[in-house]
């Protein structure tokens, strides 16, 4: 189940001014021409900013997520006709595959917080990709403790949202024990007074963790780049479906 926050409408339309800035984009943009991308499935789709990118470059792009109110966000958009969207997670894709890349940008990948589904998830992507098509998706480095930011003195903002007034919005962490770290956004509404929240949980894994876990799940070589707007914060694994691999189980 997705997060308040992907999931109410109100919450789901205001994303994209509260995330303004999305030049983290901009390394999975060159990545998908570095590798000669030209069908493209985007785990975790949300608004359908990075599926849009990529479909205004002229390439074949699928946009999934299981929020869908995200979803109508993203439809409602100039040019969504040109991508694929479908509502649903990767587990119970239909009857689709042969895609050269299958991205998870941002928080997706931690927000698969049960390893079960994690692994389910890592199993679907090998599935969905051609031979030698690319996986490739971001995590925090848990050494960095992002975590300890969250709060409302160094989160705090106000935006002013198209037709909704200035909102104000800030972080506050719930629990940060063992590997999970479950925070609250609060969003304020100046021109009525409402407050909304949504509560979310992301989970926290080493390098080494995740490791393992692609080669439990078919992925038996990868490697790790760095983000290049926050340099040693970020692992972005990058990984590929063997080209000898038999069919996906």
């Amino acid at each position: 189940m997705a997060d308040e926050k992907f999931e109410n409408p109100v919450l789901a339309e205001i994303y994209d001014p509260l995330e303004a800035d999305r030049s983290d984009l901009d390394p999975y943009l060159r990545m998908a021409e570095e590798f000669g991308a030209r069908r493209i499935l985007d785990v975790g789709c949300g608004t359908g900013v990075f599926a849009l990118l990529l479909a205004e470059r002229g390439l074949d792009v699928t946009g999934l997520d299981p929020a869908g109110a995200s979803l109508d966000v993203a439809r409602a958009k100039p040019g969504a006709d040109r991508v694929r969207w479908i509502h649903g997670d990767i587990t119970a894709l239909p009857p689709l595959d042969g895609f050269d890349l299958i991205t998870m940008t941002a928080n997706v990948a931690q927000a698969i917080e049960s390893p079960t589904l994690w692994h389910a998830t890592l199993r679907g992507a090998r599935a969905a990709l051609r031979p030698c098509g690319r996986l490739v998706f971001e995590t925090r480095d848990p050494a960095r403790r992002a975590w300890e930011s969250w709060n409302r003195d160094e989160s705090y903002e106000v935006v002013d949202v198209p037709g909704r007034g200035e909102v104000e919005s800030w972080y506050d962490v719930l629990d940060a024990g063992g590997p999970l770290v479950t925070f609250r956004q609060t969003c304020v509404f100046r021109a009525t007074g409402a407050v909304l929240t949504s509560d979310s949980t992301l989970r926290f894994r080493t390098r080494e963790e995740v490791a393992a876990d692609l080669a439990a799940t078919g992925f038996p070589e990868h490697e790790v780049r760095d983000a290049p707007d926050r340099p040693g914060r970020e692992f972005v694994f990058v990984t590929r479906r063997p080209p000898q691999d038999p069919a996906a189980d």
